[in-house]
């Protein structure tokens, strides 16, 4: 087994925590504004399991970092060049139906990631995926049950799905490419290898499309903008000044 540097395992880490505080934040938005209440509460939970997950995730990296930072800190105290979440996570919500593909698609992704993490050799990520694999699993159940739902039913429906999964197709070939970071982490059998997890995002995106009646898009991906360069867009701008407002206000604030 390879080994692996202080300063890999933290960026490894913090992919892994930015990818659910963007995502959990950007769900959170939805709280009070969902189409009906049962909707409202489903997203507000998604919400709540996605930035429970960061707390281990980056709780985690402050450990492994050494320098006496918090969860709290990692998260609220980095401006956005610092931040290495996928490109799919930050994309802005627009309609429910936007907002439950982008849901589908990420949470296939992270449904196989997490399960191969419980093999993970470091035991603190193992544990980590073990707890966090039993939310996510609902949450995939969830969002592809929708996604076929309204990808099936009316015209109107239908066209907002194509629509939307024409928009975010392009940001899932990030998820597959690896860099130095994912080599590392993948030799040392801490993390599985990306491209390997392609054939299973396939095996269960594709039916769940094709069931929805809807057509996966031709073509290449988004730059890896998390990875090489972290070429973030806009959005994230936008949504980190919302999320850290409170702490950059008042530095230290305690309730």
């Amino acid at each position: 087994m390879a080994d692996v540097t202080q300063e890999q395992l933290f960026e490894f880490l913090c992919r892994m925590g930015d990818n659910t505080l963007v995502l959990g934040h950007r769900v959170s938005e939805w709280c009070g504004h969902a189409p009906v209440l049962e909707e409202d509460i489903a997203l507000a939970n998604t919400a709540l399991d996605l930035i429970g997950q960061t707390q281990m995730w980056l709780g985690l990296a402050g450990e492994v970092e050494g320098k006496g930072r918090t969860a709290d800190d990692i998260a609220m105290l980095r401006d956005v060049w610092d931040f290495r979440n996928v490109l799919l996570a930050e994309q802005p919500n627009g309609d429910f139906g936007q907002t439950m593909m982008r849901q589908f698609l990420f949470d296939a992704w992270h449904l196989a990631m997490l399960t191969a993490l419980t093999k993970s050799t470091h035991e603190q990520i193992a544990a980590i995926a073990a707890k966090a694999v039993k939310e996510v699993q609902y949450h995939v159940e969830r969002s592809g049950e929708t996604v076929i739902g309204l990808g099936d039913g009316t015209s109107e429906s239908h066209k907002r799905m194509q629509d939307a999964l024409d928009l975010l197709w392009p940001y899932v070939g990030e998820m597959f490419v690896s860099d130095a970071i994912d080599d590392a982490m993948a030799a040392a059998g801490i993390a599985p290898d990306l491209a390997d997890l392609r054939a299973q995002y396939d095996a269960h995106v594709t039916p769940v499309l094709a069931e929805a009646t809807l057509m996966i898009p031709e073509g290449g991906f988004a730059h890896k903008g998390g990875k090489t360069g972290f070429q973030h867009t806009e959005h994230l701008g936008h949504l980190l000044t919302q999320m850290q407002w409170l702490q950059r206000a008042y530095p230290g604030a305690t309730w």
